[in-house]
């Protein structure tokens, strides 16, 4: 006999929750054991009832959907969380798969996709619907970006010199490095700040508040 997967709807409209458990009770390895309205009402629930999943909405009263997600991941680590929500915004969606979601559908998902996430992490997998991934990836892939625009710190060295009106003779001298090195550096600064001279970094870095010039 398959064993049935212990899910708990998670809230806080119940019309909403009547409809879930009412369509999950149509599939014969479903075992729906509660409801909970609140985020405190889940942490409470998971641990009377200890489900394999918790079919979770990020708005809930009391405690938002990644506090609860945080508290269950310390607390209750075996519990498997599916986020079932409306909202789709990167930073809530980064935010639950940081906090422990394994799982991001949001409302409106057929009903098979639903039945397939629930069964894919009852086995310790993962699944997000494919508007949430690229999403997820386009965040990424933002934050990469991002990251390769902030200076170094030996960059941030050179820009000051720069910003004092230092010639690439003084700076590598003032940090120990060779002139042929200054200039590599100050190359990559001008990339990075959108300037093609070391007068427009300057005033760049001075806009963006890397630097302070003194007049």
């Amino acid at each position: 006999m398959t064993n049935l997967i212990r899910i708990l709807v998670a809230d806080d409209h119940p019309v909403v929750r009547d409809g879930l458990i009412a369509m999950l009770n149509t599939q014969s390895d479903f075992d729906t054991v509660g409801q909970a309205a609140t985020g405190t009402d889940v942490i409470r629930k998971v641990a009377s009832l200890t489900p394999d999943v918790v079919l979770l909405d990020l708005e809930m009263p009391e405690m938002n959907g990644v506090q609860i997600l945080r508290q269950l991941r310390a607390e209750y680590p075996l519990t498997h969380v599916l986020i079932f929500t409306a909202f789709s915004t990167d930073e809530l969606i980064v935010q639950a798969i940081q906090a422990g979601a394994q799982g991001y559908l949001l409302k409106g998902a057929p009903r098979d996709e639903i039945f397939r996430a629930i069964r894919v992490i009852s086995a310790g997998g993962s699944l997000l619907e494919p508007v949430v991934a690229s999403r997820l990836i386009h965040h990424v892939q933002s934050e990469e970006q991002l990251d390769a625009q902030r200076l170094t710190e030996r960059e941030t060295q050179v820009l000051h010199l720069l910003a004092q009106g230092k010639s690439n003779k003084e700076i590598a001298a003032a940090l120990s490095i060779t002139q042929r090195t200054v200039k590599f550096h100050v190359s990559l600064i001008m990339g990075k700040l959108g300037t093609n001279n070391r007068t427009g970094a300057v005033t760049v870095a001075a806009q963006r508040g890397l630097i302070k010039l003194t007049g």
